[in-house]
């Protein structure tokens, strides 16, 4: 329905509806800085505009107090964030006022702390490892001298737990670097004093007891809360450069062992066989003893019955040992004695009297 231009043309509001100008009394948006065209840019304010106007209606009580509102339980919630720590159980915390430790530690579980006036620092008690040494040939960590002038590569590894945190935190500036300087040069220190040989395979449990004893002893000193579980060689090696010598050296020393051994596997064998050797010599001996003992004890009672015989009848006794004595003596003889009572013998066979004999043997 048409209205009345009224006023110069102006609209049912009182606006004025002419030089281009709306209903509502001002003229229809457009884009600013020239153009003028439907498909210009949104002006950045009028967005900005609509945003605040929306948040008014969201945030009661206006704008600027919903924005600070909102502002104070970020940073509420950002201090409680900070506020709050948890300690794991294989934890320990210490905290710090002013950077100053508190004489309390926090065990496992929640805590509060007042931040930023209060800090906190977690340290691990449980068994930790530390490894020292070169893992590669070319580099010179953990080459070491021997006792017996020799150049060895040791590997060697380091378990420690935190028994003090706030001695372990404080009283040293940097323990894992000082661990491993200290146990580095105890075990230089012992290696020094001892042959290669030890090192290699001989002797490996009395050199990490020592170098523990002295690494604790140390560490003790600096009051650094650490607590020294064991020190385990991983490996000895030569340097690279010289490898392939020490691996002669180490195969003439087997075979200087495998000698040795079959030396005395052979010595031993020689040694029972000679000790069974003579105790059966013993055994011989003691039967021949016996035998020539009980023949002498024999042939003394003969003797002694004979001569009692002899004394009681002398001469049938002389004669009957002469008889004796001639058959002992003539019973293998080929000889024949021919009595001259007996006559003359015109033939007498001499060569065939003795093959009945023979043949009959």
């Amino acid at each position: 329905m048409p209205w009345s231009n009224q006023n110069g043309g102006g609209g049912p509001w009182g606006g004025g509806g002419g030089n281009n100008q709306g209903p509502w009394g001002q003229g229809p948006n457009r884009p600013r800085g020239g153009g003028g065209g439907k498909g210009g840019p949104p002006d950045l304010e009028d967005i900005i505009r609509r945003g605040q106007d929306q948040l008014r209606g969201i945030v009661p009580g206006g704008f600027n107090t919903g924005a600070l509102l909102i502002a104070a339980a970020i940073i509420v919630a950002f201090w409680l964030f900070q506020c709050i720590y948890i300690v794991q159980p294989d934890e320990r915390g210490v905290e710090l006022r002013f950077g100053n430790p508190k004489p309390e530690i926090s065990m496992p579980g929640l805590h509060f702390h007042l931040w930023p006036m209060e800090t906190v620092e977690i340290v691990k008690v449980t068994v930790q490892q530390q490894n020292i040494g070169a893992t590669s040939s070319s580099s010179s960590t953990g080459l070491m001298l021997s006792g017996d002038q020799n150049i060895l590569n040791v590997q060697f590894s380091v378990f420690f737990t935190v028994t003090d945190p706030k001695a372990y935190l404080f009283n040293v500036e940097n323990p894992a670097e000082t661990l491993q300087q200290v146990a580095e040069s105890a075990m230089r220190e012992v290696v020094g004093r001892r042959p290669a040989q030890d090192a290699f395979r001989d002797n490996r449990q009395p050199i990490e007891t020592e170098v523990a004893n002295i690494v604790q002893g140390t560490m003790d000193r600096y009051r650094s809360g650490i607590s020294i579980n064991a020190i385990t060689i991983q490996d000895v090696a030569p340097p690279r450069e010289v490898a392939d010598a020490f691996e002669e050296v180490q195969r003439a020393d087997q075979d200087k062992q495998r000698l040795v051994e079959e030396a005395n596997q052979y010595a031993n064998q020689k040694l029972g066989q000679a000790r069974g050797d003579a105790a059966q010599i013993r055994e011989a001996a003691a039967a021949y003893k016996d035998r020539v003992v009980k023949e002498a004890e024999g042939e003394a009672q003969r003797f002694n019955s004979i001569n009692d015989e002899y004394t009681k009848a002398p001469e049938v006794t002389r004669k009957r040992l002469f008889l004796e004595t001639m058959e002992q003596v003539l019973k293998n003889s080929k000889k024949v004695v021919i009595d001259e009572k007996q006559g003359v013998v015109p033939y007498l066979p001499l060569n065939e009297i003795g093959k009945p004999a023979q043949q009959g043997g």
